[in-house]
């Protein structure tokens, strides 16, 4: 799933920034540069979606980026996150005998196979 939110981003006198989020009480991030702040305040909404996915939480509605306040030193900037659904589904797949054979003599897991080469030839969203 997309989500945007407002960040507001705090410049700090040793030229970092702290990135909060308006929404999101306690969702907080840092950079030492603004684009590490960007980079550290879209890592921080992703795990902070994907907590409230795995806690089966209520997700809030954003702000409208214009409704949010600032002090001096401060802007406000969207910040997007992509969250992607985890959980294990069951395929039927077929492959010969012989194959299945060898990675049931060599031990590995044939999910954890197909797995990596799916990772491998999809492009990472």
């Amino acid at each position: 799933m997309e989500y945007i939110y407002p960040a507001r981003f705090h410049a700090n006198d040793d030229g970092s920034y702290t990135v909060t989020y308006p929404d999101l009480p306690g969702c907080v991030s840092e950079g030492k540069t603004l684009g590490d702040a960007l980079r550290m305040a879209q890592l921080a909404l992703n795990q902070w979606m994907e907590y409230l996915q795995d806690k089966k939480q209520e997700i809030p509605d954003a702000s409208a980026p214009g409704d949010v306040a600032t002090e001096d030193g401060e802007f406000v900037n969207l910040v997007r996150a992509e969250t992607k659904d985890g959980r294990a589904v069951r395929r039927t797949v077929s492959i010969p005998k012989w194959m299945d054979d060898r990675v049931t003599e060599s031990g590995l897991s044939l999910s954890r196979i197909l797995q990596d080469a799916l990772n491998e030839k999809l492009p990472s969203a």
